[in-house]
């Protein structure tokens, strides 16, 4: 598997994440929304879990993929808190998308990459998927979905959200 869109997506959110943490201009999320660092420790959580089912796979044994844990409040302020807050979530961060894209690139075969791993995932309380997904559809979901509009969700705490750059 090609890690690259991968990276790609983890590079934006990232850059994201630090223009609007750097930023004296970010505005406090609307009501019911997360801030800039609790959605780092949810996109943090989300990663650890993707790591452990793929490490999982690679080593033979059987995995399951629930995001349940990832969208617990006490759970995202835990990791905030363990972290020491926003530099270190998005240390983190950087760390664990390097770790998840050399495991999800050359290290895992196509056999690895196609095994069916049962699926939980929720979001905003309606539960989205509920089936066996192969391990390369949850990786590439990651990559075109999940940190893309976590992405944007970022970008949305500037009061005027900058346009996020489109590859061609």
């Amino acid at each position: 598997m090609d890690s690259a869109q991968l990276q790609a997506a983890y590079r934006s959110l990232l850059d994201a994440a630090a223009t609007v943490t750097g930023s004296d201009d970010a505005t406090a999320p609307p009501p019911g929304e997360w801030t800039a660092d609790q959605i780092l420790a949810h996109v943090s959580l989300v990663t650890a879990t993707t790591i452990a089912a793929a490490s999982t796979v690679a080593s033979g044994s059987n995995t399951a993929y629930d995001n349940r844990i990832a969208l617990d409040t006490w759970t995202i302020d835990r990791v905030i808190t363990l972290t020491g807050g926003t530099a270190g979530l998005l240390d983190r961060l950087r760390h664990q998308a390097d770790a998840l894209c050399a495991l999800a690139g050359p290290t895992l075969s196509d056999t690895e990459l196609d095994t069916p791993v049962p699926t939980r995932l929720l979001s905003n309380g309606t539960c989205l998927v509920d089936q066996l997904v192969p391990l390369r559809d949850l990786l590439t979901g990651l990559a075109e979905s999940e940190l893309p509009g976590h992405t944007r969700q970022l970008l949305a705490l500037l009061p005027d959200p900058a346009p996020l750059a489109t590859t061609v």
